[in-house]
C-alpha cells in the first residue's frame, strides 16, 4: 500500500505543469544562467559556487512551495477526506506523501547535478555524502513548512502565499546572490532563514569539503520542528 500511494504522489507531482515549472526548468534556467553569466565576485568555475544554492532552491520548490499548494487544493476537492475514509491507514497517506517527496528531489538533484557536471561543476567528494543527508534534512524542514501553510489556509490564499514565501526566501535566503553580497539586515539574517542554512551548509560540504557546521544544521531542526508542531495542530482535511 505504502508502494501504491508514493506512486501515485509521485506522478501527480511530476505531471503537475506548475510544479514541472518550479522543480525542474526554474532551477535548471538559474543554474546555467548564473553559471555562465558573470553577477558578482565567483571564484572560477562559477557552477562550483552556484551548485549549493539551486540544490537548495529545488528542495524548497518541491518540499515546501509544491507541497502547501498541493496540499491546498487536495483539501478543497476533498481528496484528503475521501482518502481518510479508505482502508489506507492515516501513516501510509503521511508517509506516502514524504517520501514521493523525497523520489522527486533525488529526480531533480540528478539532473541538476548532470547539467552541472556538463558546465564544469566539480564537487568534493568528501561532500557528497554528507550533501545527501542535508538534502534530506532540508526536504523535511521545507516540507512541514509547506503543510503548515497549505494544511489550514484556503486554497487562494495558500497559492498566493506560497509563491510570495518563495520569492522571499529566494532573495533573503541568499540563493539568488550569495548571503555576504546582500545588503546590510539581510546578510545578517539569511542563515537563519531556512533556504539560507541549507545553501551555507551545502556550500560547506560540497565546495569547502568540510562539516557543515553547528548553526545551518540546528537552523533547519528547529525550523522543522517548530513548523511541524504547528502543522499539527492547525491541519485540516477540509
Amino acid at each position: 500500500m505504502l508502494a501504491a500511494q508514493t506512486r501515485m504522489e509521485a506522478l501527480l507531482i511530476l505531471r503537475h505543469g506548475e510544479q514541472a515549472l518550479l522543480t525542474l526548468i526554474i532551477p535548471i534556467a538559474l543554474l546555467i544562467g548564473m553559471s555562465t553569466i558573470h553577477i558578482g565576485e565567483l571564484p572560477e568555475p562559477r557552477v562550483n559556487s552556484v551548485m549549493p544554492r539551486i540544490l537548495a532552491l529545488a528542495v524548497m520548490s518541491t518540499a515546501f512551495t509544491g507541497q502547501a499548494i498541493a496540499l491546498g487544493f487536495d483539501r478543497r476537492y476533498g481528496v484528503l477526506k475521501r482518502l481518510s475514509a479508505t482502508a489506507l491507514p492515516r501513516w501510509t497517506l503521511i508517509s506516502g506523501r514524504v517520501l514521493a517527496t523525497l523520489l522527486v528531489v533525488a529526480l531533480q538533484t540528478v539532473v541538476l547535478s548532470v547539467t552541472a557536471l556538463l558546465l564544469g561543476w566539480s564537487p568534493a567528494r568528501l561532500g557528497l555524502l554528507p550533501g545527501v543527508g542535508l538534502l534530506v534534512l532540508g526536504t523535511l524542514a521545507f516540507g512541514a513548512a509547506g503543510v503548515l501553510v497549505g494544511g489550514a489556509l484556503r486554497p487562494e490564499i495558500v497559492l498566493a502565499l506560497a509563491n510570495a514565501i518563495w520569492f522571499i526566501l529566494l532573495l533573503a535566503g541568499g540563493l539568488a546572490l550569495p548571503a555576504e553580497d546582500l545588503p546590510g539586515p539581510l546578510s545578517a539574517i539569511a542563515g537563519f532563514l531556512p533556504s539560507g542554512a541549507l545553501a551555507e551548509a551545502l556550500d560547506a560540504v560540497l565546495v569547502e569539503s568540510t562539516l557543515p557546521g553547528l548553526q545551518p544544521v540546528l537552523v533547519l531542526l528547529a525550523w522543522g520542528v517548530a513548523c511541524g508542531a504547528a502543522a499539527i495542530r492547525t491541519t485540516r482535511l477540509t
